[in-house]
C-alpha cells in the first residue's frame, strides 16, 4: 500500500496529516506529489474535482516554501473567492505542525487596503483570484519577482469565467519561477495552448478519462414536458427528504423565480446570483455550509468555486449547452469517495443533447419514472417514522412532562396518537398530493417519434440550438472569443445581463472581435437597452441592430 512517507513528506506534514485523518494518498496525490516535491518540473493534472487536488499541490508547496524568507514564493491562482478562502483554510489545515509559514488569500468584494496590510506583514504563499491580483500588481503592492511555483487551480473554469488575458498576464509577471503546476477538470484547447506556451515539457497525468464523470455519481434524468418542469422539481425535492443540494438554472432570473416559489411552499432554499453583492453571497454561503439551507438554486457562473461537502444531489432544472458545463455541476457531488445523484428534467426537445451529453461523459444515464403523489407521500412518511424512532430522548428534561402526557392520553389508544401525529406532520403533503397528476411522458405515436428525430436533427445542425428558419432579428455586438467568451458562456453572459429566457434565441455566430446573435424581433429592444453601454472588463459594449450598424468580418 502506497503511504505518503513513501512520496517523500516530511515529518512535520506527516503528523498533520495523521492530525486530519488522512490515511491513503488518493490517485491525483499519489501521482502528483513525488513530481511536484523536486519543485523544478513543469506539471499537468487533469482530474475531476473532490479527487483531493488541493492536497495534492498543498503538500509539496509548504515542503518546498524556505520559512525564513517572508516573501511570497508560491502563488496559486484560482477562480473564484469561494475557491481561494477554501484553499487558503486547507493549507492553514496542512501546516498545523509546520510553523511559521503564512498564508494569505486575496480576492474581490472586500476591502483591497487589508489584504496590502496582510501582504505587508509577509507572506510565504499567495491564494488569488485573477482580477484583485492583477489590481495588486498595477498598485505594486505585491512583489512577484521572487515567486518560485505558480498554481492554477480548476484552469478550465477561470478560462470559461474569461480569465485568458489576466492568466496570461500573471504568467509574464512571475518570470523567475521554477515552475508552474496547472490542476484542471479537462482540457480544453485553450489550455493546451497556455501549457505550450509558458511551460517547458510539463509532466501530464490523467486521473480518469477527460470529461469522464465520476463513478460514485449516479446520472438520472425525468422526461417532462416543458410546462410541467417546476411541478417535476418539488417532485425530486419532496421524493428525497434528506436532500442536501444545489439546482442550477440558466438565468439570474430563473434562479430568483425559483427559490421564491418554493420558498412561498415551505422550502428550505435559497439562491446565488450575480446580482448579489458580496455580502449576500457570502451570508447565503454560510447558510448552505451549515446546513440552515438544504437547497441552493445557482447559475453555472455564480457557483463556481462553490467546494460544500456532503451534497447529495445536483438537480439540472434545464440541460446546459455544454458538457464541459455539465461535467462541472454533476462534480459538485459524488466528492471524497462518497456517492453522490445528479439529476436532469428533460424535455423532448432536449433529448438529444442529453444523448450527446452521455457519449462525452461516457456515462449511461439512468430513466427515472417521476414519483406518483402517492409514492412521493409514502417515502415522506416513512422518513418521519426513522426520524422519529431516531430522535435522542435521553435528555432528563422530557421526564418532567411524562406524567402530563399520560394522562393528557390516558383515554386515547396508541394507534390514535399515532395518526395524529402523522396527520400534524403529513396535512399538507397528503393535500397537496391528493389529485396529483401522472407527470411522465408516455409512449410517442409513430409520428411524435418521427417529429423527435427531425427535432434532433435541427438540434444537430445548430449544436444544441432550437431554431429551424424562424422570424429572428440580428443584433450585431462588440464582444468575441478575444474577450474570453465560448458559445456557452458568451449565451449565459447576453442571457443573464438581459433576464431574457434561452427560447427567444437563435443562432449564435461569434468571431475574435465581434459576434452575431439571433434574436426574436418582440425580445431585441429588451436585450439591446440592458447590454448596450455597459462595460465589460474596461471595455464599452456596444450592440446594435446588425442591419443598421455593425459589419460581419
Amino acid at each position: 500500500m502506497v503511504t505518503f512517507e513513501s512520496l517523500g513528506i516530511e515529518e512535520g506534514l506527516l503528523q498533520s496529516i495523521k492530525t486530519l485523518g488522512f490515511t491513503q494518498p488518493t490517485p491525483i496525490q499519489e501521482k502528483a506529489i513525488p513530481v511536484l516535491l523536486q519543485g523544478t518540473k513543469d506539471f499537468v493534472g487533469l482530474a475531476q474535482t473532490g479527487t483531493g487536488k488541493t492536497a495534492a499541490f498543498g503538500f509539496p508547496l509548504l515542503q518546498l516554501i524556505n520559512k525564513q524568507d517572508k516573501f511570497p514564493q508560491a502563488l496559486i491562482v484560482c477562480p473564484t473567492r469561494e475557491l481561494c478562502l477554501q484553499i487558503t483554510s486547507d493549507l492553514e489545515k496542512f501546516r498545523q505542525k509546520k510553523d511559521n509559514i503564512a498564508v494569505t488569500a486575496v480576492y474581490g468584494g472586500t476591502s483591497i487596503t487589508m489584504q496590502i496590510r496582510d501582504l505587508k506583514k509577509g507572506s510565504h504563499i499567495v491564494v488569488a483570484t485573477p482580477g484583485r491580483l492583477i489590481d495588486l500588481i498595477e498598485r505594486k503592492a505585491i512583489n512577484l519577482e521572487k515567486i518560485h511555483y505558480v498554481v492554477l487551480d480548476e484552469a478550465d473554469e477561470m478560462l470559461n469565467m474569461g480569465f485568458k488575458d489576466d492568466i496570461e498576464f500573471i504568467l509574464k509577471n512571475t518570470q523567475n519561477r521554477q515552475s508552474i503546476w496547472l490542476f484542471s477538470a479537462t482540457m480544453p484547447p485553450e489550455i493546451r495552448q497556455v501549457s505550450k506556451r509558458y511551460m517547458d515539457k510539463p509532466f501530464e497525468i490523467t486521473i480518469g478519462k477527460t470529461n469522464e464523470g465520476a463513478s460514485t455519481i449516479d446520472h438520472q434524468y425525468y422526461s417532462t414536458q416543458h410546462h410541467n418542469r417546476y411541478e417535476v422539481l418539488k417532485r425530486i425535492i419532496d421524493f428525497n427528504p434528506g436532500i442536501f443540494g444545489i439546482v442550477f438554472a440558466r438565468t439570474k432570473a430563473d434562479t430568483q423565480e425559483i427559490a421564491e416559489k418554493l420558498t412561498r411552499e415551505g422550502y428550505d432554499i435559497d439562491a446565488i446570483h450575480g446580482d448579489l453583492t458580496q455580502q449576500q453571497r457570502d451570508k447565503v454561503m454560510g447558510l448552505f455550509r451549515d446546513k440552515s439551507v438544504k437547497l441552493l438554486v445557482a447559475t453555472d457562473v455564480a457557483a463556481r468555486g462553490i467546494d460544500v461537502s456532503g451534497i447529495t444531489h445536483v438537480i439540472n432544472y434545464e440541460l446546459p449547452d455544454d458538457v464541459e458545463v455539465y461535467t462541472h455541476r454533476s462534480g459538485r457531488t459524488g466528492r471524497a469517495g462518497k456517492s453522490g445523484v445528479s439529476v436532469s428534467i428533460v424535455t423532448p426537445k432536449e433529448v438529444y443533447r442529453l444523448r450527446q451529453i452521455e457519449k462525452l461523459v461516457k456515462t449511461q444515464f439512468h430513466k427515472m419514472d417521476i414519483p406518483s403523489g402517492k409514492d412521493v407521500c409514502r417515502k415522506q412518511f416513512f422518513h418521519f417514522i426513522d426520524k422519529m424512532l431516531q430522535a435522542d430522548i435521553s435528555n432528563g428534561e422530557y421526564e418532567t412532562y411524562l406524567p402530563v402526557l399520560k394522562e393528557k392520553f390516558a383515554d386515547v389508544e396508541k394507534e390514535e396518537i399515532l395518526q395524529r401525529v402523522a396527520a400534524l406532520e403529513f396535512d399538507r403533503f397528503l393535500k397537496y398530493y391528493e389529485n396529483a397528476a401522472d407527470l411522465n411522458m408516455r409512449e410517442e405515436k409513430r409520428s411524435d417519434r418521427r417529429g423527435e428525430r427531425n427535432e434532433a436533427k435541427t438540434s444537430r445542425d445548430t449544436k444544441g440550438r432550437n431554431f429551424g428558419g424562424g422570424n429572428y432579428q440580428r443584433l450585431f455586438v462588440n464582444l468575441g472569443t478575444k474577450d474570453g467568451f465560448y458559445k456557452a458562456s458568451f449565451l449565459q453572459f447576453i442571457l443573464d445581463m438581459s433576464d431574457l429566457k434561452k427560447e427567444v434565441l437563435g443562432r449564435i455566430d461569434m468571431k475574435e472581435m465581434n459576434s452575431w446573435v439571433e434574436i426574436e424581433p418582440a425580445a431585441a429592444k429588451k436585450m439591446i437597452k440592458a447590454i448596450d453601454g455597459k462595460n465589460y472588463r474596461g471595455r464599452k459594449i456596444r450592440m446594435n441592430d446588425a442591419e443598421s450598424g455593425g459589419r460581419r468580418k
